[in-house]
């Protein structure tokens, strides 16, 4: 016999051949080994070198250098490589720099006894002495002498340049595979004892062996020095500092369990991600790829090492998922027949029993440990691509996307603009037929049709869900990939092998029914994958509602319009919960099919196997084959449920995917890197330039055109202030967005320096002043942080120009009045603050930076009269303004234009005028009040006042934190320094401990009454009882060939499936150990014929069929309970959000609300019910199985008790620290979620000041934030298996040597159970804990809800006893009687023991300083705040007695921000279709948002505008070529209305506003700062309009030009009345307040006039005489105004 030419078997009786030991143990496989890693070593080290090698003038692909949401190339951290290699790459900055990240501490970590411990590895390898025999001798010194030389390399190299790489991993597995071939020898040596000497060298050979291998496990991985890095103070992972056997167990994960057992983890306790895994690495390693697949493939590709990887270990677990059953049948073989083997052989079993389940349980851990590694970088890949595509993409666009759609209708739409126009009129055809529907069906209907344009885009809510729901679903996927792709095909292959090893010719009846099953289970991934695409799209429009309501939920609030709303969403949730029933339906069909098939299979092969075979069915044979056709079920389980996850977040993908491409911005373009013109000179400007809103060719259905500027020629002026004038609506915002580049150009070219990230743009020594541009939005736009963090905007802090800033924007008052003056929080746009406070911060953020130009939106609509005065002398004009352009939109004419240096005016999308001041007014532009009056030279300050005077500052809304705070008396603000503290804007409660009862209870009840509980305990006991029914059944069958009664095992088969994603496979692995038969010998065989086959197979089909049947209804009532919850919890949390008080809002951030009703939620909807009946199945497994062990050992009940205790101590470990990072891991979405909504609101604030990187880095902050935790919790849940299974096999191991103690003494078919069931029990109990601790996690969701169940609400809507009339209040009279009221218990009154009366149809105006009281008064009357002593009466009737629908049904506000809801311009009015279109007309006619010589068209028009974002008046210009205007859209009632009214400018949707509440007709109407953006010339329209109303009229004002003819003026101070009368008479009073404060306006002359008039008109009296008198006690200021007042007096 040759060399290696050993005979088959190679395992004789109870060792290996001596051949196999000899050829391949010592001399085959060493070498095999040694080959392989040379060969690596080389052709790694050759690429490497390859690499290295100088490039010949190729440059590197260049960057897009336009693109600013990547980070810079010195900042991208570099992939550290497992052995850290030193790469440089011709000179290039490759070098593996470790990017720290500021403020944090590294630290370098060396492994204790680095250069012993390799000198001890030298010398053992130098000792070991090797095999005997020639051939084995020379192999075995190369083999020992490579190692040698790699160990010395490592010692040699280790600090040098030269480090080969990986050489430890070489060394590491040789030792590993050299000791598996030792321990054989070792083995047999003491088997079968040889010579003295071999026994004695093979002994020493393996001692050394197992140093080297023991060293290699127990040592860091790589044994080196591994840099650890503190960042802000958060410990670094332990993961790279654990050696390979930590590794495997998950022993690194100790101490962080042992943390969370200490006391509850909070975010800063737990570990930092490893540096590969933080969210900026991955992604700058990631966007180093070219992608030119689609996505789904890209990612594929991207992470293919790491696949194969999983797949790998996953194909090692598969395969040993099989060996507990086999070595459990061999021990049972043994124990019918102890002569075939000597007694060694039996314990070489019971010893791989647990070996072998452990190596199965470390591949599974890692496989799924690598998949979580994978999942967290695919979540950071995807979310910060999205991110970063948000920074980017088009300012507004036209119409919503829906993601994900199919597009074949749509193909043919890709085909040219003419195509496009064909199919826009073709449609337009087909719309005629639509005329007779009602007008908001029309627009629905159209939206439908529209055609595909490239003008889509998703709009905010599906970013949103992109992010949160869509991400999350790719990256989970990812981690159970290897399911699909490794362990379940391994399985499967295994497992038919085996059967068929067991069974013949009879598996194939069961093979054939498996093979069907497969198309069957991909049928089911079909429909789940159709539901969860169904669910999805309804979760959108939920949301999406949602988060419309709750952002407008004051307005709906102050029109009691919430039970209106609440249906609506109502009605969208129904439809979400249909499509999650007929899900829920499909997937209990599903798991009916996957319990009925086990029994299909088990029927056809016994009775192929009885009745056509003819064999007896033996107990071995029988369970044998249940056994591994159950464990056969699990492979097809996993398939089939993983190609339905698969296709379901394919789905996800291509959304993604479809978002990533859309349009992008121009901007970066069309600003170039520097504002230059053809000759070189810097400008700022247009040339010859059109611009567009949404695409270029985007034509409506009527053939027009979105909103256009056209043929714009401007260069404005550097360093000197120009002015934009012009009606509202014609285009000045549009000019302003045009410069930053956010509109789409058309042709000409626009010049700004703000093409540049601010990052690379350096200042200007001497001035101090950058390149680059700030912007004041209209709409003021501020970050979640403190308001000194908005002011900063992340700029150095300079504190001497930080109080210069907020002295010259009039803040300090407000500041002084703020609890925690510039650390207070803003909320979410601000909800904290007033519309004039928001203004002057976001105009604040702009003067503070470094920037030299400035682009102001209107920033001084929101103030009143006196503080603008001041913004714009000490501000806009002041000393901070020195060298720096200033471009301001304004409406605010006369305090404006005179001082500017160039003036540009508007209308309609095009210049009417431009030019010097002087120039403009000479030429009359501006009308006859400017021309008159004389203008000083210059207006500029030159030095900021030290403070401001207290008569300025803001008389906004203040809402009511502040409001409540600012009027505790002033003293006590000045005498006591308030203590600022910190706080944090996203801190969000998080519970601690074990979830309370009262959560579970919550959820129970709202699952079903009493009966309900009573009906699922029966179909739960069926089920588990059918399972243990069709065990007895075999074996009662089996026993009839036996005559000898052995008892055979039963067992039980628990459906489940409901988590196939989260059951491990030794679970099924378990149960089929438990069903292992008994082959004894002591069988007497009886002849087939006296068995009653046909009667059993019935009996056995009846109860698999009942328990399939069972098992349906299980899954369908609970599924039944669990949308009746989550119906229930939804409508109580919609009706107790939306019916909380106002200052829930105030302080709480929409985000936070919106992760209840989306995450929290979600959990509700789709895992509570899965999960629960997880639980309860184990729940009774155990008990069944307990019950029956007991019933035949009692003995094991003993072990059971310490295995359950030391289970319980487990499991309690783990709860205690998995719970805290599951809501740790909830918590930490707010911010991310948060931080997405605010960063789309503010995208192009956030380009113009070219801080994009800031926000990414910001964004991968909060990504690393969110991972932490997430990827800790899944190291607790490995840690947790492992141990858990290690248990197991404890139990198994123990089992096993007490039946080899027991020999002779028991029957084979006690030791099968006994063994058997012990395997059973520990799983059974690992299935607990972790469903439990699910449980738990999802209860966390409950939770958070019920927290909100629990708001403070408001008064009821209705008190049936206590309904006002009908007609109420016909009057309008308000009286207030000694009122009095506070915002909270605690704090001062805001208004105190007013007592005065408005009488009907009067027109009051409220004035008075910031936190006067002024809005107080009106949320008083609206009952936002309730009284604490006193009454209102309107029209006599005690406001408070009635209910708030009531009152608020029959009052209107008109609030100071404009509230419009997503839909057209009717849904905007009238939501609930309640007037004509005639009276729509006639309220648009009455606010001038329609011209008096614009002709209505006569039909409702079926023209469907694309959403422009300033959409104007077209004003009859018949000298203009009538194709170049702009359409008026409020002709059209259809025409849409974006987000938020995004599409409108501020003052349309302030008038629009207006419209609304007119439509209402209203006996009493409260305006606050209600025309604020609105050109004067409209607004003098309106005031007129209001004058014509018959209405009670009650008017916050900051322009005191609205009220100065009203009937009364009531000036509030610290919540008092301080003066109550005629406008007229309160100027007569020479140290009034109210005539101050027209004083201080700079307009004391046009409201002395006004106000006369009025007061003249109202007496109807001649007022000349007493007028002399009055006059002339004013001169006594000694002022100008005096005297001009007197000349007045006497004309």
């Amino acid at each position: 016999m040759g060399f290696a030419q050993c005979g088959w078997p190679i395992w004789r009786t109870d060792d290996f051949t001596p051949c196999f030991q000899e050829d391949y143990l010592k001399i085959l496989l060493p070498l095999i080994v040694v080959g392989l890693s040379l060969l690596r070593l080389l052709t790694s080290n050759l690429l490497r070198a390859a690499k290295l090698k100088p490039n010949h003038g190729y440059d590197r692909v260049a960057d897009n250098e336009q693109d600013r949401t990547y980070l810079p190339r010195d900042e991208e951290p570099v992939d550290e490589s497992d052995e850290d290699e030193a790469l440089t790459m011709n000179g290039g900055r490759l070098a593996l720099a470790k990017v720290t990240t500021k403020g944090s501490i590294v630290q370098a970590d060396t492994p204790a006894g680095q250069t012993v411990l390799t000198v001890i590895e030298i010398l053992a390898i130098a000792a070991y002495s090797g095999p005997h025999g020639k051939i084995a001798a020379i192999a075995g010194l190369s083999a020992w002498t490579y190692v040698l030389i790699l160990a010395a390399l490592r010692l040699i190299l280790r600090n040098t340049q030269w480090r080969a790489s990986h050489l430890w991993n070489h060394t590491a597995a040789i030792y590993c595979a050299q000791w598996l071939f030792s321990l054989i020898g070792f083995r047999s040596v003491i088997v079968h004892p040889a010579t003295q000497l071999r026994q004695t060298l093979t002994i020493v050979d393996f001692a050394l062996t197992s140093l080297l291998f023991f060293m290699s496990i127990s040592t860091r991985k790589g044994n080196k020095t591994v840099i650890l890095e503190w960042e802000d103070g958060i410990q670094p992972s332990r993961e790279n500092l654990a050696s390979l056997f930590s590794h495997f167990t998950f022993g690194w994960v100790d101490s962080i369990m042992w943390e969370g057992w200490k006391e509850p983890l909070t975010a800063d306790r737990v570990w930092n991600l490893l540096p590969t895994d933080k969210a900026a690495t991955v992604l700058a390693n990631y966007r180093q790829v070219q992608k030119t697949t689609s996505l789904a493939y890209h990612l594929l590709s991207y992470f293919k090492g790491m696949v194969a990887a999983q797949a790998a270990w996953a194909v090692m677990s598969g395969a040993f998922t099989f060996a507990p059953t086999l070595l459990l049948k061999a021990i049972l073989e043994y124990v019918e027949d102890p002569t075939q083997a000597p007694r060694n052989v039996l314990w070489l079993y019971v010893i791989l029993l647990p070996i072998t389940d452990i190596v199965r349980s470390v591949g599974d851990a890692q496989a799924l440990w690598i998949g979580r590694k994978i999942c967290i970088n695919i979540r950071a890949i995807l979310v910060g691509e999205i991110y970063a595509k948000a920074l980017r993409r088009k300012a507004a666009a036209g119409n919503d996307k829906v993601l994900g759609e199919d597009k074949k209708d749509e193909a043919p739409a890709k085909k040219g603009f003419c195509a496009k126009l064909k199919r826009a009129l073709g449609l337009a055809k087909d719309d005629k037929k639509a005329n007779d529907q009602s007008a908001a069906e029309t627009a629905v209907t159209k939206a439908e049709d529209k055609a595909a344009e490239a003008d889509e885009q998703a709009n905010l809510g599906t970013i949103t869900t992109l992010m949160s729901v869509d991400s999350f679903k790719v990256s989970e996927v990812t981690s159970y990939l290897h399911f699909l792709i490794a362990s379940a095909p391994t399985q499967l292959i295994v497992a038919i092998i085996l059967l068929y090893s067991v069974m013949g010719y009879s598996a194939i009846p069961g093979f054939i029914i498996m093979a069907l099953l497969l198309p069957v289970n991909i049928g089911f991934a079909k429909s789940f994958q159709y539901t969860q695409k169904k669910i999805m799209s309804a979760t959108d429009k939920r949301i999406h509602t949602t988060n419309e309501v709750l952002q407008n939920i004051r307005i709906i609030k102050y029109f009691a319009w919430e039970h209106r709303f609440e249906t609506i969403v109502d009605e969208k949730r129904r439809a979400e919960l249909k499509a999650l029933r007929t899900r829920y339906m499909v997937w209990a069909c599903a798991v009916a099919v996957w319990n009925t098939v086990p029994i299909l299979i088990t029927f056809f092969t016994f009775f192929v196997y009885t009745v056509i075979e003819k064999k007896p069915l033996y107990p071995s044979i029988a369970f044998t084959a249940i056994s591994l056709f159950m464990l056969l079920r699990y492979p097809l389980d996993q398939l089939g449920d993983m190609i339905a996850h698969v296709q379901e977040s394919k789905v996800s993908v291509d959304r993604i995917e479809e978002f990533l491409s859309e349009e992008e911005t121009e901007k970066y373009k069309q600003l170039g890197q520097d504002s230059v013109d053809e000759n070189g000179n810097k400008i700022i400007g247009f040339r010859d330039a059109s611009f567009i809103w949404g695409g270029r060719n985007t034509v409506a259905k009527d053939g027009s055109l979105a909103f256009r500027l056209l043929d714009l020629n401007i260069e404005f002026q550097q360093g000197k202030l120009n002015v934009i004038t012009g009606p509202t609506g014609c285009g000045k915002s549009s000019m302003l967005m045009a410069l930053l580049g956010e509109m789409t150009i058309l042709k000409g070219r626009v010049f700004l320096p703000g093409g540049r990230s601010r990052e690379d743009v350096r200042p200007d020594p001497e001035t101090g002043l950058a390149d680059t541009c700030a912007y004041v939005a209209q709409q003021a736009w501020l970050v979640n942080g403190s308001i000194k963090d908005n002011i900063l905007f992340s700029a150095p802090l300079d504190e001497q120009r930080y109080k210069d800033v907020i002295v010259a924007c009039a803040l300090e008052r407000d500041l002084e009045i703020l609890d925690n003056g510039d650390e207070t929080l803003v909320g979410e746009k601000g909800i904290t603050l007033s519309g004039g406070q928001k203004q002057r911060i976001s105009l604040a953020r702009a003067v503070y930076s470094n920037s030299k130009h400035l682009l102001m939106d209107d920033c001084l609509s929101a103030v009143d009269s006196h503080t603008a005065q001041w913004i714009f002398s000490n501000c806009i004009m002041g000393p901070l303004m020195k060298h720096r352009t200033c471009i301001l939109v304004s409406h605010n004419i006369p305090l404006c234009v005179p001082f500017s240096d160039f003036v540009v005016q508007m209308a309609n999308g095009r210049v009417t005028a431009q030019g010097s001041p002087q120039e403009l007014i000479a030429a009359g532009k501006f009308g006859e009040d400017l021309a008159q009056k004389s203008y000083p030279g210059s207006a500029h300050v030159s030095r900021v006042p030290s403070r401001v005077p207290s008569s300025v500052g803001e008389e906004g809304d203040h809402t009511l934190i502040n409001e409540a705070d600012g009027s505790e008396s002033q003293t006590k603000a000045q005498t006591i320094k308030k203590e600022h503290k910190k706080q944090d804007a996203m801190e969000e409660s998080k519970a601690t401990g074990a979830v309370k009862w009262p959560v579970m209870k919550l959820y129970l009840t709202a699952m079903g009454k009493w009966w309900f509980w009573v009906l699922s305990a029966v179909v739960f006991g069926a089920q588990q009882f059918s399972g243990v029914a069709t065990s007895l059944w075999i074996k009662e069958w089996a026993n009839q060939y036996a005559t000898d009664e052995v008892v055979a095992p039963t067992f039980n088969m628990n459906s489940q499936s409901y988590s196939s994603q989260t059951v491990s496979p030794t679970y099924f692995a378990s149960i089929a150990t438990y069903i292992k038969g008994n082959d004894s010998n002591t069988f007497s065989t009886t002849s087939n014929s006296d068995v009653n086959v046909g009667y059993y197979l019935t009996v056995l089909a009846i109860i698999g069929i009942g328990g399939a049947v069972a098992a349906f209804a299980r899954d369908m009532w609970i599924f039944f309970g669990s949308l009746t919850a989550s119906w229930k919890l939804h409508q109580r949390l919609m009706r107790a959000v939306a019916g909380a008080r106002f200052k829930f809002f105030d302080v709480t951030p929409l985000g936070q609300i919106m992760n209840r009703f989306s995450k929290d939620l979600e959990a509700i909807d789709q895992e509570v019910a899965p999960i629960a009946i997880g639980v309860m199945s184990c729940v009774l497994g155990i008990g069944v199985t307990v019950t029956l062990i007991a019933w035949i050992t009692p003995g094991f009940l003993i072990a059971g008790f310490f295995i359950t205790i030391l289970y319980v101590s487990l499991g309690a470990f783990y709860l205690h620290a998995s719970r805290d990072l599951k809501r740790l891991e909830s918590v930490q979405r707010s911010p991310l979620f948060q931080q997405f909504g605010e960063t789309l609101s503010g995208v192009v604030t956030i380009r113009a000041y070219g801080a994009e990187r800031r926000f990414i880095r910001e964004n991968f902050a909060k990504i690393n934030a969110q991972i932490r935790p997430f990827i800790y919790l899944w190291a607790a849940n490995r840690w947790l298996a492992f141990r858990t299974d290690v248990l197991g096999d404890l139990v198994a191991f123990s089992a096993g040597v007490f039946v080899i103690l027991s020999l002779g003494k028991i029957d084979p078919g006690s030791a099968g159970i006994s063994l058997s069931y012990a395997i059973g029990f520990a799983d059974n109990i690992l299935w607990l804990v972790r469903l439990y601790a699910m449980n738990e996690q999802n209860m966390n969701s409950v939770e958070r809800i019920k927290e909100y169940l629990d708001v403070e609400q408001e008064a009821v809507a209705v008190v049936e006893d206590n309904r006002p009339p009908a007609n109420w209040p016909a009057h309008g009279s308000v009286e207030f009687i000694n009122y009095t009221t506070r915002y909270r218990a605690e704090l001062e009154p805001v208004l105190r023991n007013l007592t005065f009366k408005i009488e009907a149809h009067e027109k009051i105006g409220i004035v008075g300083r910031t936190g006067a009281g002024k809005s107080s008064l009106t949320l008083a009357i609206f009952r936002a705040l309730e009284a604490d002593e006193g009454k209102i009466l309107i029209d006599g009737i005690d406001i408070g007695l009635i209910g708030l629908r009531d009152l608020r049904e029959a009052l209107t506000i008109v609030p100071q921000e404009p509230t419009l809801f997503m839909g057209t311009i009717r849904t905007n009015l009238d939501p609930f279709n309640m007037y004509t279109d005639e009276e729509i007309f006639a309220a648009l006619r009455r606010v001038h948002l329609i011209k008096a010589d614009e002709v209505i068209p006569g039909a409702v028009s079926t023209a469907l505008l694309p959403q422009t974002p300033v959409a104007p008046e077209s004003e009859s210009e018949p000298s203009r070529p009538a194709t170049a205007t702009n359409k008026n859209i409020f002709l059209d009632l259809s025409s849409p209305v974006t987000e938020s009214g995004n599409n409108l400018s501020q003052g349309q949707r302030q008038l629009l506003c207006l419209a609304r509440a007119m439509l209402k007709k209203p006996t009493v109407l409260v305006m606050d700062e209600a025309t604020a953006s609105i050109d004067y010339a409209t607004d003098a329209a309106i005031q007129e309009t209001i004058r014509e109303l018959t209405s009670t009229i009650i008017t916050i004002a900051h322009r005191l030009q609205t009220i100065a003819d009203y009937d009364k003026v009531l000036v509030l101070d610290k919540g008092k009345i301080v003066e109550y009368a005629h406008p007229w008479e309160l100027m007569q009073k020479t140290d009034g307040s109210f005539r101050s404060m027209c004083e201080m306006s700079g307009d004391y002359d046009t409201l002395v006039k006004i106000a006369k008039k009025a007061y003249k008109t109202k007496q109807l009296v001649d007022v000349d005489e007493e007028d002399e008198q009055p006059s002339t006690t004013t001169t006594a200021e000694g002022s100008g105004t005096g005297d001009e007042g007197k000349k007045d007096g006497e004309n």
